[in-house]
């Protein structure tokens, strides 16, 4: 079964150089140790708000909503991405992050007068893609890095794994004129 550190180790080459800092420094420490690189628990120490917590939450089932696979909540991603700034990020590179958190929240505020996690899909939608395209203060940094450790949270997790893409660790025969129709799902080894 391919785990969660040779799993982080494929986002970052997925990601490239544009990864962010403590993503390619946690898949570093796994390559070279073959050690698990985000052990289980809590976070060594609470990087989030409660707002924030909540606003993190929301806005990662919107980054990989649950459709007929679960969403970033149930693989867990929030916690996730708490546990990796809490012990893998300097706590500059917590930053934008932090930052960008808070200009949603206050746009939500400003526009919906509702807190983001309590903004509908649709609301939430428009604050990130607000975010995505540099209308807010600290907006694109933000979603680039919010965005990677979403996805890398996901694709890491066993839902994201296990689920969403189906693992095949010996495929089989090779059958070069196997029909296309027939073909499920994206496989990862």
């Amino acid at each position: 079964m391919i785990d969660r550190r040779t799993a982080l180790a494929g986002v970052v080459a997925m990601f490239g150089a544009g990864v962010f800092a403590p993503i390619a420094r946690a898949a570093g420490q796994a390559q070279a140790t073959r050690m698990p690189v985000i052990s289980d628990g809590p976070p060594s120490v609470a990087v989030f708000t409660p707002t924030q917590r909540a606003s993190v939450a929301a806005l990662s089932e919107r980054v990989i909503p649950t459709t007929d696979t679960p969403g970033a909540i149930a693989a867990g991603v929030p916690v996730y991405i708490e546990k990796l700034l809490a012990d893998w990020a300097a706590p500059d590179e917590r930053v934008p992050i932090l930052a960008g958190l808070d200009a949603i929240e206050a746009r939500s505020l400003a526009d919906y007068k509702v807190p983001a996690a309590k903004a509908t899909p649709a609301q939430q939608d428009a604050l990130l893609t607000l975010a995505m395209n540099g209308d807010m203060p600290s907006g694109k940094t933000f979603f680039e890095a919010f965005r990677q450790l979403v996805i890398t949270g996901y694709y890491t997790s066993e839902i994201g794994i296990t689920q969403e893409r189906e693992y095949l660790p010996v495929p089989g025969k090779y059958d070069g004129a196997f029909p296309y129709s027939q073909v499920n799902k994206v496989y990862s080894a």
